[in-house]
């Protein structure tokens, strides 16, 4: 198994340097990438748990955020130039970028530029966004309801302009003649695109097919639903005749993680169960199990709050030196 740091720039309070500790510590520790988490703004009826949609539409979430509207989160995409600068060695990339909050075309040249910086690291998430408050404060409203359209047009505008030396377009979204953008990525043929989707595998094997796309990923998902994804996309795949097989995809999932002394109830509580927080011996057990349902690569998220840097500083080692060997000798 790969494994991956998502790194908790979203939270009430955090700090460059606690950022860079992780990061760095992920480095040393050789982990396969570190994510940032896209997250434009907190509206202050979130804090009243009055937001029109639950955390993510996952219906087992409450409508409101973990984190404060006065919080003093770290927005995740200027945090991806400062890791390629902050990294030599761990790719790079957010979980996932919320395109319609962002021009296709700029996108597309500023990934370029990045990948540069980061000597070929960057990986790019991709992702429809879900809180019809944060696409009003990104002047995006009229995106929401065709927001799934928009992630289909700037997958194919950064693959154009990626690919060629001049690129055209004309879509709903963007609608420009051929212009160059700049220098290519130094990743043939562009940086690795995983998409993140929640409720339609379909719509995920579609993309992942038509697209040549690098792989999924999902947000608290248990052995079983992996091992469901998985099939679902395999099977999916199967039936739109692609020649991709699920077993080329890095499937991941973003799991909130703590080594815990004491065991942890780890009933099934769909989306809200404690799936990697638990003692090390319960989080070996779970990686087995993820490993044997076809995940490749664990996301590990330090929880919103109640856990300082210090404590997941220690995890992170524990989980690389002391619980992984075990893991992979299974």
């Amino acid at each position: 198994m790969k494994l991956a740091l998502y790194l908790p720039n979203f939270r009430d309070k955090v700090t460059v340097s606690e950022l860079e500790d992780l990061t760095s510590l992920a480095e040393d520790l050789d982990f396969d990438s570190v994510w940032t988490l896209d997250r434009i703004v907190v509206p202050e009826a979130s804090d009243r748990g009055e937001l029109q949609y639950s955390f993510g539409m996952i219906p087992e979430m409450p409508k409101g955020l973990p984190v404060s509207s006065r919080g003093e989160w770290l927005q995740g995409m200027p945090l991806i130039p400062w890791l390629a600068a902050k990294t030599s060695k761990v790719r790079i990339g957010m979980s996932i970028i919320d395109t319609p909050f962002r021009s296709p075309g700029v996108l597309a040249a500023e990934m370029a530029t990045i990948d540069h910086l980061s000597g070929g690291r960057l990986n790019v998430g991709v992702g429809a966004g879900w809180m019809p408050e944060e696409f009003a404060a990104s002047s995006a409203s009229h995106i929401f309801p065709k927001r799934n359209k928009h992630v289909r047009e700037t997958i194919e505008i950064m693959q154009g302009i990626w690919g060629n030396d001049v690129f055209e377009y004309h879509g709903e979204f963007a609608d420009f003649d051929r212009c160059g953008f700049g220098a290519k990525p130094l990743q043939k043929p562009g940086p690795p695109i995983f998409f993140s989707g929640l409720k339609d595998p379909r719509r995920a094997a579609t993309r992942i097919s038509k697209y040549d796309l690098a792989g999924w990923i999902g947000i608290q998902d248990s052995p079983d639903d992996i091992a469901r994804w998985r099939g679902e996309i395999g099977r999916e795949l199967g039936e739109i005749g692609s020649t991709r097989s699920v077993d080329d995809l890095e499937i991941s999932s973003m799991l909130w993680t703590v080594i815990t002394d004491q065991e942890v109830d780890q009933s099934p509580q769909g989306k809200v169960t404690n799936l990697l927080v638990g003692t090390a011996g319960q989080i070996t057990d779970r990686l087995k199990a993820y490993k044997e349902a076809g995940m490749t690569m664990p996301m590990f998220w330090p929880p919103f709050q109640d856990v300082p840097v210090a404590k997941t500083l220690d995890d992170l080692k524990r989980l690389k030196e002391e619980i992984l060997p075990k893991v992979e000798a299974a």
